[in-house]
């Protein structure tokens, strides 16, 4: 039976096989090819990896590689567009609540920020790793300042609302949520047995709520 047109099979061929570490499974879809891709990236950086590294770390020869990736670059864009698509998809289900108080959309956009990294944490620390250097990272940079534009505008709905404290900067309190946000990617570890998805989550979100709240007294 001819392979599925949307898996690679890096298999094929004697020289091919021989690349392939035991126990590898013989097809991987195009996304777990990426999963794979990713690794390499976040491992030893996204300038210092070769194609050649990517190509040994999915068990394609480089000619097979470039069959179905043309660049490194087409492999950034990809990485990178389904780390922002996640974000901006957990904003927009924040945005489509309309019916709740500012500060509850809000409080609901730092728990499905928060989620999204941990969910998609290789592609997100991929995202944040990136510094602007090539055309795909400009963008990248450019869709990530406007999901923080959104975020400030929630942070600024609320404070009009009387909700949150109104001496913080809508935008200065936006940055300080991503950046406590952000810095999951940096000590999270899968599978740890002290910090579980949820209870990170539910932190993020009492930190964040519980410093914005009006001063009484």
């Amino acid at each position: 039976m001819a392979a599925s047109p949307n898996r690679m099979d890096p298999t094929a061929g004697a020289a091919d096989a021989r690349r392939v570490p035991r126990g590898r499974p013989a097809r991987y879809s195009r996304e777990e090819l990426l999963g794979l891709i990713v690794a390499v990236f976040n491992q030893h950086g996204y300038e210092a990896a070769s194609m050649a590294d990517l190509a040994a770390a999915t068990g394609l020869t480089k000619s097979a590689f470039y069959h179905h990736f043309t660049s490194k670059e087409e492999l950034l864009s990809m990485a990178v567009d389904r780390a922002l698509t996640a974000l901006s998809d957990a904003l927009d289900r924040t945005m489509q609540a309309a019916d709740l108080p500012p500060v509850d959309r809000l409080e609901q956009a730092v728990r499905s920020t928060a989620q999204t990294l941990i969910d998609e944490l290789p592609y997100v620390t991929l995202l944040l790793r990136i510094r602007g250097n090539t055309e795909v990272e400009r963008a990248a940079l450019t869709r990530r300042r406007a999901i923080d534009d959104r975020l400030a505008a929630l942070v600024r709905a609320a404070a009009d609302a009387g909700q949150i404290r109104p001496d913080i900067e809508p935008r200065l309190v936006s940055r300080l949520l991503f950046g406590m946000i952000n810095s999951i990617h940096e000590w999270y570890r899968p599978g740890s047995r002290t910090n579980s998805r949820q209870s990170i989550v539910d932190g993020a979100v009492g930190l964040a709520l519980d410093g914005l709240r009006p001063r009484t007294g």
